[in-house]
């Protein structure tokens, strides 16, 4: 099998699930990681798991993210796979949910993934290499009663993953958006007993994020859509 042909990977958004979970994986092809969160204690036993450096940041903030990545080039070197996985939700019916909440949905799930995306295209364009990766949800491509926001910040998303594909794929850099569609395992989140295997595992994910990564340029995904075998439609 193809080796992962990159050096290091900055996860923005990183906690636990899927983020975790690409970092372990990644980490144990040999690449430096970087962990980045608005809360760098969470991320200590992964880090020291892994041997990953981490970075405290407020993805919606353009100049704590042009920190994080003049961090990130000096402790990791410049980033070459940087994994945004950030987002928010502001839960309720649409003619009641505060628009400040909605605002800030949005600024970190989309307008965070822009700020991520532009600080990593000006360090891969000039290379003329790179992998930039987007977690998006369900929400991506359909949006549910009491989440207008989570829509509206992930429908974003997936736009700028799109267009962004287009744009820097011919300049060498890989950009691919998953589609979540399903929950994701975890220890508080397990599968109903009365229904197995109904939860995505996030290992799982990670393996499809890492195969991405493996792809050859005359065949590159832009968008993957991973949702558990036993869903019926």
């Amino acid at each position: 099998m193809t080796d992962i042909p990159y050096r290091n990977a900055l996860v923005v958004g990183a906690g636990v699930g899927i983020s975790a979970a690409f970092a372990r994986a990644v980490a144990s092809a040999g690449l430096k990681v970087g962990l980045a969160a608005r809360n760098v204690e969470k991320l200590a036993p992964l880090a020291a798991e892994i041997g990953a450096e981490t970075f405290a940041v407020d993805a919606s903030d353009p100049e704590a993210v042009a920190r994080l990545f003049t961090a990130a080039d000096e402790q990791l070197g410049e980033p070459e796979i940087v994994l945004f996985n950030a987002s928010a939700r502001a839960h309720g019916p649409v003619a009641e949910i505060e628009p400040e909440a909605v605002r800030r949905a949005i600024e970190i799930s989309a307008f965070g993934g822009y700020l991520t995306v532009r600080e990593a295209a000006r360090r891969m364009i000039p290379k003329g290499y790179g992998a930039i990766l987007l977690t998006g949800a369900s929400a991506s491509v359909k949006g549910y009663p009491h989440s207008a926001a989570f829509a509206m910040g992930k429908f974003a998303l997936r736009g700028l993953a799109q267009s962004t594909a287009r744009e820097l794929g011919p300049k060498g850099i890989h950009v691919a958006h998953f589609v979540i569609d399903g929950g994701v395992r975890s220890a508080r989140r397990p599968d109903p007993p009365d229904r197995p295997d109904t939860m995505l595992d996030p290992d799982a994910i990670a393996q499809t994020y890492v195969e991405i990564l493996r792809q050859p340029k005359s065949a590159w995904s832009l968008e993957v859509e991973l949702r558990p075998w036993v869903e019926t439609f």
